[in-house]
């Protein structure tokens, strides 16, 4: 038997099936110097109401992003049942374990919550929590939503993003909410790495999937909440789970992309990174987006980063420290 087809050894008191509200908690085994027979307990919601969709909303995947968790935790306090068509499953701390430390990795385990799917009953916290989600949760799904931001490192334009699908059917339903949620952008996004994502485990069963990316920073933005929030009730609105409920009216979605990683900006050596570019700003092809500076060496001209592709400045790098290998910016175009 495979690790995915053996039970969760995490619990609730959850009744998936049961009509109303119901706020509670997984119970996942931790045992450790300080608690021999201890456990964790990561908030869960469900809101039901007859039959309809299931709605399953991440947020708290890396624990330094903090748009989603407070959008979710929000809305479960003022989503009542009898609004309600369907049935949601709220994780607003997907890694609670990093959420608790503000940290992007958990903090038991170094586990990247995006990165260990389908996970493994028998691991440590990071791919039981993921293993849970996925042997217990996504056969419930019929759309998930995962939100994300830039956390302590990045900041995004905020952002409803998707993949591009090979099955045209999926692709066009995936694109109509990606522009039902009303974000500033809609981006269909070319991962550098997919590689144990919650993205792919969704899409590879065949079921809707969006993410975000809300802002960063390490910070809650006014403006990027405010997105997240109308964001929800726009998905919720679209997927026809909203009793006598309307769009929450936006902007236009302005539709992107990020076909390749030829549209990622890398620095190449250790340094201080000056940006040249604020987001939003438009950018060349072979012109310099910012310049690494070797503050250990006065007389070393600072190093250029050349932009590869021309396009709208989507995301930039927060701190000025970076190391070879870290991405600073990443550009965007008009979706063809």
């Amino acid at each position: 038997m495979t690790s995915t087809s053996l039970p969760s050894r995490i619990s609730t008191d959850i009744d998936f099936d049961r009509d109303g509200k119901q706020i509670s908690n997984l119970v996942i085994p931790y045992s450790r110097n300080e608690s021999a027979w201890g456990s964790l307990l990561m908030p869960i919601a469900v809101v039901k109401n007859g039959a309809g969709p299931t709605l399953l909303l991440t947020g708290g995947s890396h624990g330094d992003e903090y748009e989603g968790p407070i959008a979710l935790a929000k809305l479960v306090r003022t989503l009542e049942p009898e609004n309600l068509r369907g049935r949601i499953i709220v994780l607003p701390a997907l890694n609670y374990p990093a959420l608790r430390s503000g940290t992007r990795l958990s903090p038991i385990d170094g586990g990247n919550m995006n990165r260990v799917f389908p996970g493994s009953r028998t691991g440590t916290v990071t791919p039981m929590i993921a293993h849970y989600v996925y042997t217990e949760l996504l056969p419930l799904a019929d759309v998930v939503l995962d939100m994300h931001s830039g956390g302590s490192s990045l900041e995004f334009i905020p952002s409803a993003i998707c993949h591009r699908l090979e099955n045209p059917d999926l692709m066009a339903k995936t694109l109509a909410a990606l522009t039902a949620f009303g974000a500033p952008v809609g981006l269909i996004l070319e991962e550098l790495d997919m590689e144990g994502m919650l993205d792919s485990a969704v899409e590879n069963q065949g079921k809707l999937f969006l993410s975000t990316e809300l802002g960063g920073g390490a910070t809650l933005s006014p403006v990027a909440l405010q997105v997240a929030e109308r964001g929800l009730q726009n998905l919720l609105v679209h997927l026809g789970m909203l009793s006598g409920a309307q769009p929450v009216e936006t902007p236009q979605t302005r539709l992107m992309e990020v076909p390749d990683g030829s549209y990622y900006v890398i620095a190449s050596e250790a340094g201080i990174y000056e940006p040249f570019y604020q987001l939003g700003d438009e950018v060349r092809q072979g012109e310099p987006i910012g310049q690494i500076h070797f503050l250990e060496n006065l007389e070393r001209s600072p190093q250029l980063l050349i932009a590869q592709q021309s396009g709208t400045f989507f995301c930039r790098r927060v701190q000025g420290k970076a190391e070879r290998g870290d991405c600073v910016a990443v550009i965007a175009r008009e979706l063809p």
